[in-house]
């Protein structure tokens, strides 16, 4: 049997905050339920990225809150607070202050419900092979990106939130040689029917904390 795979797993937050979390869909959950939504996409990233064989785990949160503090405490990770003028930098920033040539790292998001824990196995094992490794999404991004040393023109000259995200990673890829594997691809959670796709398939619970 091949070795478990040692990994570093990122999970990338936004902090649970009324108001700051989900805003998209605040017309539909009001700004508490949206937070509610979102520490529980929070603790289910975390719940997946601690299912890897091998895996240590940090939460990189947008606050260093009471909440993000409980939320790492209860899943083992360590706690990291992101910090970059745009997503890239972020994604970027946390990629070089934890890779070290030791271990491959993947970083996921909270809003990929139906990414599982043998997705982020699937990426670890890829790594093995390529030079980093993501995990497509429907929206023309992706809810994963992972590689065994940093990458940084995979972060560069990217328009962040708009539906090129993927198609600009590959170009970046292919222009730097570097050797980049593709898992099956998934779907974000944004929008009120991304919400009613979660709730048919099981993967989130709105009933009220308590």
């Amino acid at each position: 049997m091949p070795a478990d795979p040692a990994v570093d797993v990122a999970v990338f937050a936004r902090a649970a905050i009324a108001g700051q979390a989900k805003t998209r869909l605040i017309p539909r959950l009001g700004a508490a339920g949206a937070a509610r939504l979102q520490r529980q996409l929070t603790a289910r990233a975390l719940a997946r990225a601690r299912a890897v064989r091998g895996a240590r785990v940090t939460l990189w949160t947008t606050a260093d809150d009471a909440d993000a503090r409980a939320l790492a405490q209860a899943a083992g990770a360590a706690l990291r607070l992101q910090h970059g003028d745009d997503l890239g930098a972020r994604m970027a920033n946390a990629f070089a202050a934890t890779l070290a040539g030791e271990r491959p790292m993947l970083l996921i998001g909270t809003d990929g419900p139906a990414q599982t824990a043998a997705d982020l196995e699937a990426a670890a094992a890829a790594l093995r092979e390529a030079d980093a490794v993501i995990q497509p999404a429907e929206d023309g991004g992706y809810v994963l990106i992972g590689m065994n040393r940093f990458h940084p023109e995979l972060f560069e000259r990217v328009a962040w939130g708009g539906p090129t995200v993927l198609a600009a990673t590959r170009a970046r890829a292919a222009a730097h040689g570097v050797r980049l594997a593709e898992l099956p691809m998934s779907w974000d959670l944004d929008r009120s029917e991304d919400l009613d796709r979660a709730i048919a398939l099981g993967l989130v619970d709105l009933a009220p904390e308590g």
